[in-house]
């Protein structure tokens, strides 16, 4: 038997489903023209009316349509990449990358917005009010129609606790990323508006920057999280106790004297594991035979096991070997 006929049996693809288009692309790239288009509108009208009021705006808008661009070019790379070899576990962490990059650059926007805040509460600036608020308006417009082409179901669930992976991992940590993006893009345009009309008729001049404090501080949490769900699972955290306990159960359920030991879960991409144990037995089987005891938690999509015979003497010298290799 030959080692290329071999190789059909063990060898597989690695790719885990990341060279398929996923929905989350169409929709950046969408809303990416949509803000590029915008920002283009209210820059041209900014420099040929004289108002700074839409040129920043549309500064602002090319600040999010740069951050929405790293999204599109990880969806692409992990497209293109994705049987390369070189990726040990496919590119399904680009994903996650796309998702810590834009939660990140929210971040920086949200320190901008406290240092530009404070800036005003100290110095007031001369507000053109109708101008501003039509700004704000149409800001506020592009943005909820954004919203409504990036939303999904799991952008108002956060797992903290990483007790159920399947649900903390299986969104697509990207279009999050561009949802909070979007999301905070509409969140400044309604305080923008509030604090605008409250200056205009209250004579609240200082609302403005108090409201752009506000609005950072919302944001930096919104990115906290985001960048605690993606580093945990960049940096290989394990699965929840949940997960780990399950696989537990089906391996030494299924035999009397099996053991499970040296257990490692971790995400690989969204919503898809890896694990890796040793297993202890004294009537042992194949490697393949734990492998199929997984098979139906689907989300674990590779699985390396190492096997060892429960025979005392056999153990005692592993155990010497392993202490002399240390």
């Amino acid at each position: 038997m030959n080692k290329e006929y071999l190789s059909t049996i063990f060898e597989h693809d690695h790719s885990f489903g990341q060279d398929k288009k996923k929905p989350g692309e169409l929709k950046t790239i969408l809303v990416i023209v949509i803000t590029f288009t915008m920002m283009i509108v209210e820059i041209t009208a900014g420099l040929a009316f004289g108002s700074m009021a839409l040129l920043a705006d549309g500064l602002h808008m090319a600040s999010h349509a740069a951050a929405l661009g790293v999204s599109a070019i990880a969806y692409v790379f992990a497209r293109k990449y994705a049987h390369d070899p070189t990726y040990s576990f496919g590119t399904g962490k680009v994903n996650v990358l796309g998702g810590f990059t834009g939660a990140v650059l929210l971040l920086v926007f949200a320190l901008i917005m406290v240092s530009e805040s404070i800036h005003r509460l100290v110095s007031p600036v001369e507000i053109v009010f109708n101008q501003a608020i039509t700004v704000a308006v149409i800001g506020l417009i592009v943005n909820g129609l954004s919203m409504l082409i990036l939303g999904h179901d799991d952008h108002h669930h956060h797992s903290h606790d990483h007790e159920d992976d399947h649900h903390h991992h299986s969104h697509d940590h990207n279009l999050k990323a561009a949802y909070l993006h979007v999301l905070a893009d509409t969140l400044t345009s309604l305080l923008a508006i509030f604090a605008l009309l409250a200056a205009k008729y209250f004579g609240w001049v200082r609302m403005d920057p108090l409201m752009g404090v506000v609005g950072a501080i919302v944001i930096s949490k919104w990115s906290f999280g985001l960048l605690s769900q993606t580093g945990s699972s960049l940096l290989d955290r394990q699965a929840s106790a949940r997960t780990k306990e399950g696989i537990i159960g089906r391996i030494e359920g299924a035999q009397s004297e099996t053991y499970v030991f040296d257990l490692h879960v971790w995400s690989i991409g969204p919503g898809i594991f890896a694990a890796s144990f040793i297993v202890v037995s004294d009537q042992l089987k194949a490697p393949h035979f734990y492998k199929d005891l997984l098979k139906d938690m689907g989300q674990i999509v590779h699985i390396t096991v190492e096997t060892h015979l429960l025979d005392p003497e056999e153990l005692y010298d592993h155990s010497i070997r392993t202490q002399a290799q240390a």
